[in-house]
């Protein structure tokens, strides 16, 4: 018999280099024993979910970091704080503007709060990435729907491809409408290395943000800035009582001060030295030959506003390779376990934690992988993103779909069905079909190809049997 603390001690033993979250890449940090500090809600330590002392002190902190006037801890992840701000900065039945590449937790709060949503689509890049929003995109929507009550912006992405949010902020503000930021993946932003201003900063009402992404934080941390009073306060508080956990680890938040205060105090330098590390990667990695290390000058001005170039995306390019086959030699071959796999690419998370030895390890490791590469066939799944994330005819809003009985069809049989859940390719978690919307030849296609290179897929169906489910009617 095997337990998870023994695996877990002997993997940290190990030589495997994570580029992956969390962002403390588990190093050892000036930490005290987790038990001797693992408490609840006793005499002198406060209460989160009604901070007067010591824990409100820390959430100041972090605002004043970050710039926000008010900010939340969150226990459970950017996922309660997305749940939260949307259900606190509307009413149930309105109409809200969100970016069809959102995380899943951005759809199940518009299907427990009942919205009705407007989708904004992203260009696709020449890269086949989801691109940026824009502010034009939003003034149209919101000119053509002037009941929308709320926008949901993802910002950066997986990727990094960062849009343009203070445009974005200003067309929403000059109708009075509040923005939402999901910057669960830029909690490292704003703090110099060459990386561009948080989306607090630049006016956002309400920004989400995961500090275990990205900085040296435990899994699980994250934070939600409250800016404006356009979202009531009293609303995001009455909504973390629901949706956050009512026994916050004490272990957890004090993990969260440690990092704020290692920001205050440090963070100036360590940004600087992360920004030569990972310009020495990018310049070592300019000449692969077969692989390719996705660069800013890969996009257009019209395809992303900025880019968060601490992504190490990876395109498997002329190597006849998929993602997936790239992931297993770097991971069998090199032991550097990487952050995600697509059909094309793998993608690196890396922080002011990575260490100069694991940057060059990856940029030894894609070298020799690509002078081996023999064959100069083209990747065959050029444009998967595009002909993935399309604009899928939908016949009801998602809250009506989850409320009407179901049943599980062969795929043949669903095409031209009501999906009754979810369909999402994880990570990055965004889903190709929502509940309401209309199952296709095309997306039952595309997921017996994603599951025949070996690629995770989650949601209603049973892939083995090739059944999904469908909306009875």
């Amino acid at each position: 018999m095997e337990y998870l603390d023994d695996r877990l001690t002997l993997y940290g033993k190990t030589d495997y280099y994570p580029f992956h979250m969390p962002g403390h890449k588990r190093r050892e940090l000036s930490f005290p024993n987790p038990y001797c500090i693992d408490i609840t809600e006793i005499d002198g330590f406060d209460n989160l979910h009604h901070a007067e002392g010591i824990l409100r002190e820390a959430q100041e902190r972090a605002a004043e970091l970050y710039g926000s006037e008010r900010c939340f801890y969150l226990i459970n992840g950017s996922t309660c704080g997305i749940l939260t701000a949307i259900c606190a900065a509307t009413k149930k039945h309105d109409k809200v503007l969100v970016a069809r590449n959102s995380h899943k937790a951005v759809y199940h709060a518009a299907e427990l709060h009942e919205l009705n949503v407007r989708y904004l689509y992203p260009v696709i890049t020449e890269t086949d990435l989801q691109g940026q929003i824009t502010p034009e995109q939003v003034k149209e929507a919101i000119q053509s729907e002037p009941d929308i009550r709320a926008v949901v912006i993802t910002s950066p992405t997986y990727e990094g491809i960062i849009s343009n949010i203070k445009g974005i902020i200003e067309v929403a503000h000059a109708y009075g409408i509040p923005v939402i930021v999901d910057e669960a993946h830029g909690a490292h932003l704003g703090f110099g290395g060459g990386f561009p201003e948080n989306a607090i900063r630049q006016g956002a009402d309400v920004v989400v943000m995961s500090l275990h992404k990205t900085l040296p934080s435990f899994t699980q941390t994250a934070l939600l800035h409250l800016n404006t009073g356009r979202v009531s306060e009293e609303e995001i508080a009455r909504y973390l009582g629901i949706f956050e956990t009512s026994s916050p680890s004490y272990l957890l938040m004090s993990g969260m001060d440690a990092c704020v205060r290692m920001l205050q105090e440090d963070g100036e330098v360590l940004f600087q030295e992360y920004r030569k590390r990972l310009d020495s990667f990018y310049k070592d990695t300019a000449d692969l030959k077969k692989l390719h290390v996705l660069s800013v000058s890969d996009f257009t001005e019209g395809e992303v506003f900025r880019w968060d170039d601490s992504k190490l995306v990876i395109f498997t390019g002329e190597a006849g390779m998929t993602g997936e086959e790239l992931h297993r030699i770097l991971l069998d071959t090199y032991h550097l376990q990487m952050e995600m796999v697509s059909a094309f690419y793998v993608l690196g998370m890396t922080s002011i934690m990575d260490t100069e030895e694991g940057f060059v390890r990856l940029s030894a490791a894609l070298h020799e992988i690509d002078a081996g590469i023999r064959t100069a066939d083209s990747n065959t799944s050029e444009n998967f993103t595009r002909s993935m994330y399309v604009r899928n005819n939908s016949r009801m809003q998602i809250y009506q779909a989850a409320e009407h009985p179901c049943r599980e069809v062969g795929f043949e049989e669903a095409v031209g069905q009501v999906s009754a859940g979810y369909v999402y390719f994880y990570p990055p978690g965004i889903p190709v079909i929502v509940p309401g919307e209309i199952i296709t030849q095309e997306l039952i296609g595309h997921i017996r190809e994603y599951r025949d290179k070996n690629l995770c897929i989650e949601g209603i169906l049973n892939l083995s049997e090739e059944r999904i489910k469908i909306v009875y009617f």
